[in-house]
């Protein structure tokens, strides 16, 4: 009788080894790796003819490439459209993550739909629900008439088989971490297995000019579980943003071949489905209490796409041996910098202070733009002075107080006017630069002093 051969498998990331480790190599995650007992085949299988691998292609210098634009297929949803830079284009390979329940399915089971509508044939192959619970989906969404092919399997050679008898515009795959290929003794969502599916449908894509998308799940951390060559395979990476306690979900490109990356997509989540919020600024600031201490309006950039936010800070006298610092929305780290900035630079004293910052909406910032802002938000807090109402700041601060440029300047300015806020604080060096104010009033700061002292915010 054949030996059991016994493995051991990341239930995170995927990370297959002979031996257990108590923190997974791969994604350094502790308690995570499962024993696989994989039955050894008692026949010895026939070795396959040797055959000569590659594609046969032949050289070609590089301007005898025939140069074709790439196209791109509009979805009819408009924040979709503007994270891929302005559409699907033919034969790509698309990655979607998410977290669990954020609405990944729900999303492209309404782009399959709208796809469908412009007379492309579109099938979506889930690997994790049944066709029935699809058709509930489909109800739901008001989508159960439209021409979508439906297909309930995960080996991907049954999968490739149907694509090529439909031969569709655009398939959907959910998910990559479902898919396996029988010839392979390892389990689905391995690491072998994930790249092996993924490297198929990736060919396939290419040889038949069909779009895919690939749902893929994510770790805790927040990466695509799986190998880290996943996300290099595919041409476009999009991650899902949100949690269950914002209305809103981000859908964010972090890679993309046809495209600007950084772009920013929100969605609101209703029972209907996904709803595209075009105006972003707009909804962001609605709920801002004017004249409270503490809240300053950011402009900030996603990509190309300016979005105005409510940056919110509290700073409270602290009871606490070492004072709290809590951040939501912004980098942990960065802030504690700039707090000693404030302490040293501006005389603020903060040592016995707990610090809170929040930025409204479920936003993360990482520009060092939001810098002056935050900066200005807990000087504005701890004094108990409010920043005027038509006020927008933004600029980075260095370690010797000083504000320093930024980019985009132009395009922050005609968003800030959009939408009435016609005071707007900067860097000196930024505004210097501006050909066209569009009748918003500029004031240019050096020092951070220097603007929280413009902003009547006193020692």
């Amino acid at each position: 009788m054949p030996k059991a051969k016994r493995t051991y498998v990341c239930s995170e990331c995927g990370y297959e080894s002979v031996r257990w480790y108590g923190k997974c190599p791969g994604c350094d995650a502790w308690n995570t790796m499962e024993e696989v007992v994989v039955q050894s085949t008692p026949e010895v299988a026939a070795k396959p003819a040797k055959q000569r691998g590659g594609t046969g292609a032949v050289t070609q210098k590089i301007y005898e490439i025939e140069a074709a634009e790439q196209t791109h297929l509009p979805t009819g949803i408009g924040e979709f459209d503007r994270v891929l830079g302005g559409g699907i284009v033919d034969g790509s390979l698309m990655l979607v993550g998410g977290e669990p329940g954020v609405g990944k399915s729900t999303l492209l089971l309404q782009v399959c739909a709208q796809v469908a509508r412009q007379g492309k044939r579109v099938m979506y192959v889930s690997g994790e629900e049944s066709a029935r619970q699809i058709r509930l989906r489909a109800d739901r969404l008001g989508v159960a008439k439209d021409e979508i092919d439906v297909l309930a399997e995960n080996a991907v050679d049954a999968i490739e088989e149907k694509l090529n008898a439909v031969q569709p515009d655009l398939a959907v795959i959910d998910s990559i971490q479902t898919t396996y290929r029988p010839d392979m003794s390892s389990a689905p969502g391995s690491v072998s297995q994930v790249r092996e599916s993924a490297a198929v449908l990736m060919r396939w894509a290419k040889t038949n000019g069909c779009a895919v998308i690939l749902v893929g799940h994510v770790t805790k951390e927040g990466a695509i579980a799986g190998p880290r060559v996943l996300e290099h395979m595919v041409d476009v990476v999009l991650y899902f943003e949100g949690d269950y306690q914002h209305e809103y979900r981000l859908l964010r490109a972090v890679k993309n071949r046809f495209g600007s990356v950084n772009e920013l997509g929100m969605f609101s989540m209703t029972e209907t489905g996904m709803l595209p919020v075009e105006n972003a600024s707009e909804t962001l600031i609605s709920n801002r209490t004017a004249g409270a201490s503490g809240s300053v309006i950011f402009c900030c950039m996603e990509g190309s796409r300016p979005m105005l936010v409510d940056l919110q800070a509290l700073a409270s006298h602290s009871f606490y041996a070492v004072p709290r610092r809590t951040v939501n929305g912004a980098d942990q780290g960065r802030v504690a910098l700039l707090l000693a900035v404030l302490e040293k630079r501006a005389g603020l004293r903060l040592y016995d202070q707990d610090v809170y910052v929040n930025v409204a909406g479920g936003l993360s910032l990482s520009e060092p733009a939001v810098d002056l802002p935050l900066c200005v938000a807990v000087a504005s807090s701890l004094q108990e002075v409010a920043v005027p109402s038509d006020f927008a700041i933004m600029g980075e601060v260095g370690l010797t107080g000083e504000v320093r440029a930024i980019t985009q300047m132009e395009r922050r300015i005609s968003e800030c006017v959009r939408l009435g806020f016609k005071k707007i604080m900067c860097p000196y060096d930024s505004a210097k630069h501006v050909k066209n104010t569009l009748g918003a009033e500029l004031i240019p700061v050096k020092t951070l002093a220097q603007a929280i002292t413009l902003l009547g915010i006193r020692r």
